[in-house]
């Protein structure tokens, strides 16, 4: 029996449908025009048209972080496939699977120049698992499933599919399933048993073991094996800014999240370990901070499905390449055999830890500018909205602060721009994650500066039925660049007044724009207002929901260790000794 024959563009739609693709966000133009008209028919494929393809790829960034599928987004050539840029090395860093499908100009006007021609192959190259350029109709149902199994398996990432406009009108016998070939690509998912041995003796002598747990635990679905891993060995966990959920920060045994702006006891902790588990995480600058003595007297086990993160920044007594459930799980069989009932005798590590808990928990000084707090505004955000919500955060002081005075119970509920820090990032992202996720409770938190670059989205969320919650915490500045100004700068503000939240001067009026955009905006100053608004737009479903919380802009993000330095001199507080010198 011969195949169908279809144009490139109708065997772009059916490769989707038939890999399972339901949603796609995007913005059409001329060189993707053929693929829309086909895409308008398909009875499986729902098109959110966005309003910037840079929303359609941080959409498809929430869309895949809230569900754990594949995010898909489509745009056209040139300055649409650029606008993709960002998203795509914003998925690239935080191992989002997302599949950008670009439209390009005719096979014969590459490399002329052509109107709206842009080698976003080459552009994307560094910034992908791989860039595809579609030349022929007959190479569509190829290159859409490779791109697919690219993306969603091994390390998760972005893969780019560019095709030609003649590709996509010309025809072809649409054969499936078609013939993949990825020589060289083969991802180990199953550990070596040798290893699995080695870090389970390992872990046995070890007096003052911890989990460094990182986004590549919830990126595999590993977190019921990670909580079994951890009460098995009686080992502290803490949960980097990628990790937040993998870990339930109930649990008595979680140290909070490590880093630049971890907790005392995370960052303590780490550095004073004599055994770094590490799963799923690649040693961030913004975690070790002067690399050279980040936990110095630490051996390191490293679980990783990315071969080339083992060794990169530290080197691994024993490293384990593979999948991070399948790895943790055979730890788990591993160690319940040595252990035969018995947890490990920890117990004055935990009281060492248990000592910076009691004196050094997550707390803030209430400022006396009349202002809100904007601790206090997100902390009630996370209990008013419970551990069920997902919240999508921007970049900057609201993105730490979201990540420490919010409580996280499950993964997939916090989705936040962690290695690129996209300012941007938020309000599509909460768009994509209530799309891919309708019956839960999606908030944006979002910064004054941020909520500006990609605001446009609440339009699509209005016209789509999609009724997200965005908190503006509204310091009227680019508040982070403001603290390190406050910090290192000598108080000189050179550029970070946005005039947002002045009382001279709102530009814009966020409540006024958020009317003009069809949601239902909120205005709130005052410290007796802020529940009954977080409530009032929890209960709003018919609409999306902006308030616009004025806080003070001198509110700080503590604690900190300071760029380049060592995490030994994490500070607590303003102006504040170090909180450790080294000695227990």
């Amino acid at each position: 029996m011969a195949n169908e024959v279809l144009t490139g563009a109708q065997a772009i739609v059916r490769s989707l449908e038939l890999l399972g693709v339901d949603t796609i966000f995007g913005l059409p133009g001329g060189a993707i025009l053929p693929t829309y008209d086909p895409l308008m028919d398909s009875k499986k494929i729902r098109h959110i048209l966005v309003r910037h393809e840079q929303g359609a790829g941080h959409a498809a960034e929430g869309y895949a972080s809230a569900t754990g599928r594949l995010g898909v987004c489509i745009a056209t050539s040139g300055p649409g496939a650029t606008n993709l840029v960002t998203a795509i090395a914003d998925a690239h860093m935080d191992s989002v699977p997302l599949l950008a499908i670009t439209g390009q100009v005719g096979s014969t006007l590459i490399g002329t120049d052509a109107f709206q021609e842009a080698d976003i192959v080459g552009i994307t190259m560094p910034i992908t698992k791989h860039s595809f350029l579609v030349r022929r109709p007959e190479d569509v149902p190829a290159a859409i499933a490779a791109a697919v199994t690219i993306a969603t398996t091994g390390r998760p990432g972005p893969v780019l599919v560019d095709v030609t406009k003649d590709a996509q009108v010309k025809t072809a016998e649409f054969v499936w399933p078609p013939k993949v070939d990825l020589p060289g690509y083969k991802p180990v998912t199953k550990p070596h048993g040798k290893q699995i041995q080695a870090a389970a003796q390992m872990i046995l002598q070890s007096q003052k073991p911890i989990l460094y747990v990182g986004g590549g635990v919830i990126r595999a679905g590993a977190h019921k094996e990670l909580l079994k891993l951890a009460e098995l060995i009686n080992a502290p966990v803490t949960t980097t800014l990628m990790a937040r959920g993998a870990f339930p920060d109930s649990h008595h045994q979680h140290l909070g999240m490590p880093g630049m702006h971890g907790t005392v006891p995370a960052v303590t902790g780490l550095q004073k370990a004599d055994l770094l588990i590490t799963l799923g995480a690649r040693f961030d600058d913004r975690v070790t901070g002067d690399v050279k003595s980040f936990a110095p007297g630490a051996k390191v086990i490293h679980v990783d499905i990315d071969p080339a993160e083992i060794g990169k920044i530290r080197f691994a007594d024993v490293p384990i390449v593979g999948d991070a459930r399948e790895v943790i799980s055979e730890l788990n069989d591993e160690l319940t055999g040595l252990l035969k009932g018995k947890k490990p005798e920890l117990a004055e590590w935990w009281k060492f830890l248990n000592g910076l808990k009691e004196r050094y928990p997550l707390g803030y000084t209430p400022h006396e500018d009349g202002k809100l707090d904007p601790q206090y505004v997100i902390k009630r955000i996370g209990e008013i909205s419970g551990p069920e919500a997902i919240y999508a955060a921007g970049v900057g002081q609201h993105q730490m602060w979201s990540a420490q005075f919010i409580s996280y119970e499950r993964p997939n509920s916090w989705l936040n721009s962690g290695g690129a820090g996209t300012m941007g990032y938020s309000v599509p992202a909460a768009m994509g994650a209530k799309v891919g996720q309708p019956e839960r409770l999606v908030w944006a938190i979002d910064g004054d500066g941020c909520f500006q670059m990609t605001n446009q989205e609440l339009a699509t969320c209005t016209i789509n039925n999609s009724p997200i919650k965005v908190a503006i915490i509204n310091n009227s500045s680019l508040g982070m660049v403001r603290q390190w100004q406050t910090l290192f700068y000598d108080k000189r503000y050179s550029n970070t007044d946005l005039h947002t939240g002045t009382d001279s001067m709102m530009v814009p009026d966020f409540v006024k724009l958020a009317e003009a955009y069809g949601c239902l905006g909120i205005r709130v100053e005052k410290e007796e207002e802020i529940d009954a608004a977080i409530k009032l737009a929890i209960e709003t479903n018919d609409r999306p929901v902006v308030i616009d919380f004025i806080v003070g802009r001198d509110a700080m993000v503590w604690p900190m260790v300071a760029s380049g330095l060592s995490n030994d001199e994490v500070q607590y507080a303003r102006d504040a000794a170090p909180v450790w010198d080294g000695e227990e």
